[in-house]
């Protein structure tokens, strides 16, 4: 085989290996953490997803294996009233970002499944509509926890 031939050939090769490298992440989470109700009462999850796209995404849904459900819920207020609904998605702006923090998105987070302390780091999933999905670590904290 001549050398110009090889060369080619080898180009070629290293020109597909660079090809299965995997896309950057469009989304950021971070700031996590759950403020820790005693026993069997539900806890709030809070944080920050940033869209590093030029378009809108909509977290979906969060998993973790520390409880039993993981509901997007929003705060709604009404005047002198407010209520908590499950929402199915949030939509994080293109180039935005999106807080979840207590009075308004958060993750509502129902049955331990085993006893949690103040301090212990959660792992979460959280699923985008593109189908991506973005790990995190949770702290809990303590009740009287009102921001990060």
């Amino acid at each position: 085989m001549k050398p110009t031939l090889k060369f080619i050939l080898f180009a070629a090769l290293c020109g597909c290996a660079g090809g299965a490298a995997a896309a950057p992440a469009s989304v950021m989470v971070s700031d996590c953490w759950i403020r820790l109700l005693p026993g069997d009462l539900p806890s709030g999850g809070y944080f920050s997803v940033m869209n590093m796209s030029g378009k809108p995404i909509d977290l979906t849904g969060v998993q973790t294996d520390a409880y039993g459900m993981a509901m997007l819920h929003q705060t709604q207020s009404n005047g002198s009233t407010s209520k908590m609904v499950m929402v199915h998605k949030a939509t994080v702006p293109a180039n935005g970002t999106l807080s979840f923090t207590p009075g308004g998105y958060h993750v509502m987070l129902e049955q331990p499944k085993k006893p949690l302390k103040v301090g212990m780091s959660i792992p979460f999933t959280f699923t985008f509509s593109d189908g991506e999905q973005v790990k995190a670590e949770c702290e809990t904290k303590s009740p009287a926890t009102m921001g990060h």
